[in-house]
């Protein structure tokens, strides 16, 4: 709510001089006073008069606020932001079955986290990869989150040969990320392993990346060496076997290096919940809001309501109950 004129509303401070001035040159009618003493101070007909001698007064009061012209105000806001383009590239490599995550596996604890990190930047266009022998996108850069998150929990083991193909997941992010036009572009790659498939070695997709100005956060999960990992014996079924598991944490610092990201270990799910909140912390662009304003004038309404009072008045001052009995 706005005034156009709110100084005009000072002229309400005249209606209390106007009342005594009105009443000594204009005493009550009689017919009013007979009939308020006629029915007793306290009578029904006596709160009628005194009521309907008071409508001309709010009429006038709400006729002054009328021409100090109150506006309603209905704002529309828009937000403007160029946001950040960022790929996941998540290994899903038998080996991210390893619990030493507990209670989850790895690859469970990737998705939990990456889900949150989603979460958190509504404004960016995300995208997933994934990865072991082979890699592929499961989700091309998007804003329907909702989507990307469900395809997100659809990344599993199986869908891929056995093997940890982090150059080729690199690459294929980057070339996810070559017609973006943002000024940020950002790759968050995750695995637990040494590279040891696929056509492409890491530094060559981290010279891609760099090429085409993309950072690249590393993030090495599990802790390395003897680890226990879920086998499916078919004699046995189902049973937790220790064993060793090789990182290569050297590759993926010269990754991050290169393209002016950064590198991280996590070794439980605590700390990889937290370099997930330091990469949301590091890849920030302002969000600028656009605040639209309009105004519909409620002195109509107003000046409605004070004829409409004054009418009333008019009315009820020439019915039979104002008459002298």
């Amino acid at each position: 709510m706005r005034w156009e004129a709110p100084w005009l509303l000072l002229m309400l401070l005249l209606l209390p001089l106007l009342a005594v001035l009105q009443r000594r040159h204009h005493p009550a009618r009689p017919a009013a006073v007979l009939w308020a003493r006629a029915t007793g101070p306290g009578g029904v007909r006596a709160g009628l008069v005194r009521a309907v001698s008071l409508l001309p007064w709010v009429a006038l009061a709400l006729a002054l606020v009328a021409l100090a012209r109150p506006q309603q105000g209905l704002s529309l806001s828009e937000t403007e932001s160029r946001g950040v383009d960022i790929m996941l590239a998540i290994d899903m490599s038998p080996s991210m079955s390893a619990q030493d995550f507990q209670p989850l596996n790895r690859l469970a604890v990737a998705r939990a986290t990456a889900r949150e990190f989603i979460r958190r930047r509504p404004h960016d266009r995300i995208g997933l990869t994934g990865f072991a022998a082979t890699a592929f996108t499961q989700c091309p850069l998007t804003l329907d989150h909702e989507a990307l998150v469900e395809l997100l929990d659809g990344l599993d083991f199986g869908l891929a040969e056995d093997g940890t193909a982090i150059g080729m997941g690199l690459a294929t992010a980057v070339a996810r990320l070559r017609e973006s036009r943002t000024p940020s572009k950002v790759i968050v790659l995750l695995t637990d392993g040494a590279n040891n498939r696929g056509q492409i070695d890491p530094l060559t997709g981290a010279d891609l990346a760099r090429a085409l100005g993309v950072k690249v956060h590393t993030i090495l999960v599990g802790r390395g060496g003897l680890v226990p990992v879920p086998l499916d014996d078919p004699l046995m079924g189902r049973r937790i076997q220790m064993m060793q598991m090789e990182v290569d944490p050297v590759a993926l610092q010269e990754i991050s290096q290169r393209t002016g990201g950064r590198f991280y270990r996590a070794t439980d799910a605590g700390a990889l919940a937290g370099i997930y909140g330091e990469i949301d912390r590091l890849e920030r662009v302002p969000v600028r809001s656009i605040v639209y304003r309009d105004y519909r004038d409620l002195a109509p309404l107003v000046l409605g309501v004070a004829a409409l009072l004054l009418v009333v008045a008019v009315l009820l001052g020439s019915t039979v109950a104002f008459r002298i009995p």
